[in-house]
């Protein structure tokens, strides 16, 4: 199959290369000339323009930062031409950022208007699921376009759920985060009083896993330098998912609490912690570094 991929980040650039080794013929884009170089001296291919990845695709999948790039990407502004204008009517196109699901909804309305199906994907996984292909993808959209994007996503992911109608995809994503960011708090702050109380944290994070205070943090990604050699912490918290996604994902969560009067208080605390950890200069970190936010001085 002919695939255009748009964005190389930390888990596109994986995504794309999981594709491209199931035997999918891919094209992809990034404005990252630095990402561009990297993957293309793996082997994948890489073209001159977003425009130019989507000749002839019959698939295209964008993993990008924010609400407001899915939307220039694909519907233009500021008198340039959208995406749309160049991607061939029956085409199926497969967005898997995490943005607010009002954006993700306009774009398939814009999208059906020209005859192009489109679905919301977002990911739950990490850098790791990336990498190994073990992704959640949480889709919106009609029943039927994820039927056909599903022998795709299953190269790219172990889990696929659909969750609703287009946006929905991006609603469970958001519920998802904000329950991600509120375990990764408590777990460093528990962490971090165990380690004041002169507790091994590996010793203590064992006990944690195998007792009611177990979560995915501590199985998969503990914030704590040492006690995980594959998690960011134990990386100088590089790579991962960095703090200001995370903040970035709150924050859509806070939005959206708000529009349908929901009650969100650990939701909005997290945020306000996360947006303190970045402004002391940690936004570019690994989430799971907020552990320094609670952490005593050594």
């Amino acid at each position: 199959m002919k695939i255009a991929f748009i964005g190389l980040g930390n888990m596109g650039g994986p995504m794309a290369m999981n594709l491209k080794k199931a035997g999918h013929e891919v094209k992809a884009f990034d404005l990252s000339a630095e990402a561009c170089k990297k993957y293309a001296a793996e082997g994948l291919g890489i073209a001159s323009s977003a425009a130019d990845s989507v000749a002839g695709a019959e698939v295209v999948i964008s993993m990008l930062p924010a609400s407001a790039h899915v939307e220039g990407l694909f519907l233009g502004g500021a008198g340039k031409p959208g995406l749309l204008e160049s991607i061939a009517a029956g085409t199926l196109v497969i967005d898997s950022s995490t943005i607010a699901a009002a954006t993700s909804r306009k774009v398939a309305e814009a999208a059906a208007a020209k005859g192009i199906a489109m679905i919301d994907a977002p990911v739950s996984g990490g850098t790791g699921g990336a990498i190994a292909g073990t992704l959640t993808f949480m889709v919106g959209g009609e029943a039927k376009d994820l039927e056909r994007a599903r022998p795709v996503l299953e190269k790219m992911g172990a889990n696929i759920f659909h969750a609703g109608a287009a946006g929905a995809g991006q609603t469970a994503k958001i519920c998802n985060n904000m329950l991600l960011g509120i375990l990764m708090i408590g777990t460093s702050e528990a962490l971090a009083l165990g380690v004041a109380n002169g507790l091994d944290p590996k010793v203590l994070s064992e006990i944690m896993r195998r007792s009611s205070g177990g979560n995915w943090a501590l199985e998969k990604y503990n914030p704590m330098p040492g006690v995980m050699e594959t998690a960011p912490a134990s990386k100088n918290y590089a790579g991962g998912f960095g703090t200001d996604l995370m903040l970035k994902d709150l924050g859509l969560a806070q939005e959206n609490a708000t529009a349908v009067r929901a009650a969100t208080p650990l939701g909005g605390l997290a945020r306000s912690l996360y947006a303190a950890h970045s402004l002391a200069g940690h936004g570019a970190l690994d989430f799971s570094s907020v552990l320094k936010l609670v952490q005593k001085a050594s």
